[in-house]
């Protein structure tokens, strides 16, 4: 009879100084695990039990809702459509991501970097999604065909760009070469870890807050009969909410940090994370769907027509390059540079 045996669970002073989570104690598996043990692991309650599942599960329903989608008559050739399309991959791939990167983490350290670094470039790439997005259905009526209209989406193909570098960079740094030491620097995470807390902040927060403009100037700010006030704007204030927890609880790890170990495998602020940015990305899917059947006649009369270069052309484009700026993070781990020559004295 074939049986499996699950990994043993480990305690904080037990895993490199790489693998800690703050205020988090118990819980975490071994750091050279091999690939079938960290797929056990999501059988047994560890300290990613739930950031796993609350991310594994949504990927399905994602799935289903794209899949549902494409089965309609006609949307592959219905330019209107394509935006919705370009979001709703985006949907499925961050969660997807974050599974991978939270399952396989522990496989290394460098395995560790290298995985967030795929979940880093698979968040800012649904930041992308989100733009084309509100681009097509979420801009208010008088700031259509603007200037700021028009080059909306290839701004935030370059905030994709900047966002992936920067939440890399806040993990790796660049490899940098002391030579009266002879030692290499690597992970600025270990060294300064608020610092990197910091830019890992900005690279995330950046994009959504330059996506949401054209949101927020609707909810908040405009006033009058072109303003596309209209029954969707009650899902997003629902999700603006959510997205906001997300980031507060994201920078202040509560509320294991009030009390350390109480919060290990449920209730921390990882996990909370996860469910409020799910929920939050639920909510802005179904008020771009909203949005986009409300407005549709108004927007095929006055709008531009989506096209394949300004959706998934843009959206490629930025996973291309995004995949290249993580191959060469991952490949700064393993680069060593030569140490100078001593000078020969006679």
């Amino acid at each position: 009879m074939l049986t499996w045996k699950l990994p043993r669970i480990l305690n904080v002073h037990q895993v490199p100084k790489v693998f800690h989570e703050d205020s988090i104690i118990c819980g975490y598996r071994s750091p050279s695990s091999s690939a079938t043990a960290c797929v056990l692991s999501l059988f047994q309650m560890t300290n990613e039990t739930l950031n796993i599942w609350t991310h594994l599960i949504p990927t399905w329903y994602f799935l289903w809702r794209i899949l549902a989608l494409l089965s309609s008559p006609g949307s592959l050739h219905d330019p209107f459509l394509w935006p919705l399309l370009v979001y709703l991959m985006s949907c499925c791939i961050y969660p997807l991501m974050s599974t991978c990167a939270h399952t396989f983490s522990v496989m290394s350290t460098q395995a560790r970097h290298i995985c967030f670094f795929l979940d880093y470039g698979a968040l800012s790439l649904y930041s992308l999604g989100s733009a084309i997005a509100y681009s097509a259905y979420v801009f208010p009526d008088r700031w259509v065909n603007s200037t700021f209209h028009l080059w909306f989406v290839s701004w935030a193909v370059c905030n994709t760009v900047i966002s992936t570098a920067l939440s890399c960079y806040s993990r790796l740094g660049i490899p940098v070469l002391h030579y009266n030491q002879h030692q290499i620097e690597r992970f600025p995470e270990q060294n300064g870890p608020r610092l990197s807390k910091v830019l890992r902040i900005t690279a995330f927060a950046y994009p959504y807050l330059f996506d949401s403009i054209p949101l927020f100037y609707r909810l908040f700010f405009c006033s009058g009969n072109d303003c596309a006030h209209n029954a969707t704007l009650t899902m997003h204030i629902w999700h603006s909410i959510f997205a906001f927890l997300t980031g507060f609880l994201f920078a202040t790890h509560l509320p294991e940090r009030l009390a350390p170990g109480r919060f290990d495998y449920v209730g921390h602020s990882h996990q909370l994370f996860h469910v409020f940015g799910i929920m939050g990305t639920y909510f802005q899917m179904e008020a771009l769907i909203m949005d986009m059947n409300q407005r549709e006649k108004w927007l095929l009369d006055h709008s531009f027509m989506p096209s394949l270069s300004g959706t998934l052309g843009a959206w490629c484009s930025a996973m291309l390059i995004s995949l290249l700026l993580i191959a060469a993070f991952s490949w700064a781990m393993y680069w060593k540079p030569k140490e100078p020559e001593k000078r020969k004295t006679f």
